[in-house]
């Protein structure tokens, strides 16, 4: 039995899968990272990212071969989220009666636990005072940080992505980290860094 290398997509321009799959396919956790923190919720990070993913394999001929693919896909997937955005903020609210019947007949007032949707974002990767105050940061310079000091990405890369000068990059990251310092260093001291 064969299996398809290569499709045509929306354009019709032929695409090679094993070519995507060795570009895109690697960055899909940090997608998916960054994704959560700007949802805040599992499920529409999960979304985001499959839809992430449909664009970039519709559109993988626009990608320019030995360019950043990570930053490439990290674009898509904050335009996708703005653009999401835009069309549900212009939405009313909906709510299903059924849904609200159901919950309020089914659930006990002791079984409603709340969670901060960002704090799980880091929580695999660092300790919770550390994710803490990531999280408590304002968001452009919490955008910044995870960028840089958590995805690896170069100042250019995220003036790209977030659409604004490397100056204002490298001042809302130095701010940043001085935000981190000052919450941070009693933490420092107890872990012996200071």
């Amino acid at each position: 039995m064969s299996t398809i290398e290569e499709t045509t997509n929306n354009s019709g321009t032929k695409v090679d899968y094993k070519e995507f799959e060795k570009e895109a396919l690697p960055h899909m956790d940090a997608l998916y990272n960054f994704a959560l923190k700007m949802t805040g919720d599992a499920d529409d990070a999960q979304d985001l990212v499959q839809e992430t993913f449909l664009k970039a394999f519709r559109f993988f001929d626009k990608f320019e071969r030995g360019t950043n693919c990570k930053a490439w896909l990290f674009r898509i997937l904050k335009n996708s989220f703005i653009n999401d955005y835009r069309k549900s903020s212009k939405e009313p609210d909906k709510v299903d009666y059924d849904d609200i019947q159901n919950f309020y007949e089914n659930i006990k007032a002791t079984d409603i636990k709340t969670q901060h949707a960002e704090a799980d974002v880091f929580s695999k990767l660092l300790d919770d005072d550390i994710s803490s105050a990531i999280s408590d940061l304002p968001e452009d310079f919490r955008t910044v940080i995870i960028l840089s000091d958590i995805e690896g990405f170069n100042y250019e890369e995220i003036a790209d992505f977030i659409d604004c000068p490397v100056g204002t990059v490298r001042s809302r990251l130095h701010r940043a980290r001085k935000m981190l310092y000052a919450k941070l260093h009693n933490y420092a001291k107890q872990k012996g860094f200071l």
